[in-house]
């Protein structure tokens, strides 16, 4: 299965933010659409992410309070990316390995979408139920 694959299972829906935001609206933003990232676009470019980590670490360091600063400040600038055709085994071990929950997938310069480690997870699970079916039906049928 490629990352590709995923996304077309998932649906297109894709959140941004600015760099300029005030964190305080990207965190609004996100707690509305109960999504735990952001894309973050500059001249229409991925800029960088946003995620909750970035936002808890902000809060941390400025105890408590995030109120003026801009998401610029806690971005993860320049993620690491992967390809739409990257098999879901090497994107599990980039995510891992990046220690990232979030990796947005780019097709050439243009942003074809963000894989959660949710999104790998689900997939793998509805791919392993599909093979399990199939194997069963075979057994099934060459018992016959």
């Amino acid at each position: 299965m490629q990352t590709r694959e995923i996304l077309r299972i998932k649906g297109a829906v894709l959140y941004t933010g600015s760099p300029e935001a005030l964190l305080t609206d990207a965190l609004a933003t996100m707690v509305e659409h109960d999504i735990g990232s952001l894309v973050i676009v500059e001249d229409g470019s991925l800029a960088g992410m946003l995620s909750f980590r970035e936002v808890l670490r902000a809060i941390h360091a400025n105890k408590g309070s995030i109120h003026g600063i801009r998401v610029k400040d806690v971005m993860v600038r320049s993620p690491r990316t992967v390809g739409p055709e990257m098999d879901v085994d090497d994107l599990r071990r980039a995510m891992l390995e990046s220690h990232v929950r979030y990796m947005p997938v780019m097709e050439g310069e243009s942003l074809a979408g963000v894989l959660s480690f949710h999104d790998v997870a689900k997939a793998v699970l509805e791919e392993q139920a599909f093979e399990n079916r199939m194997l069963k039906g075979y057994i099934k049928n060459s018992r016959e």
